[in-house]
């Protein structure tokens, strides 16, 4: 069974940073897509970041040149590195996983990873 549990939130001031991880477990980076997405109160869900087995990552405008995301094989962890954090940032930030193999060996794009099908609990992020 796929658990992902979240870390590392809090509430930072304009302009500050904070590192989220989510500790993977039940699964093997390297046959998953991975990624990040917010909910803040009364929007929609939003995808923020993804990564692929390869390493290779997307960004949603919104926070493209800001924030990165990054993965540990070996551990299992992955990583969203969030600097120059606006009060605009503040949401839930969940952690999302999806077997390649339901992809047909391919990750979807951002806007589809809504749609994984392993979530974490999430972990707030307050920025004033």
């Amino acid at each position: 069974e796929v658990q992902l549990v979240e870390s590392g939130g809090g509430s930072v001031q304009a302009g500050g940073s904070l590192n989220l991880s989510c500790a993977a477990s039940g699964m093997t980076f390297t046959y998953f897509c991975m990624g990040w997405l917010r909910q803040a109160p009364g929007n929609e869900r939003e995808a923020v970041a993804a990564i692929d087995p390869n390493g290779k990552t997307t960004y949603s405008d919104s926070v493209q040149g800001r924030f990165t995301v990054s993965k540990d094989n070996t551990q299992n962890i992955l990583y969203l590195q969030m600097n120059s954090l606006k009060p605009g940032d503040t949401a839930m930030y969940y952690c999302a996983a999806a077997r390649l193999s339901d992809y047909d060996g391919y990750c979807p794009t951002l806007p589809y990873i809504h749609e994984y099908n392993n979530w974490g609990q999430g972990t707030q992020v307050t920025v004033s």
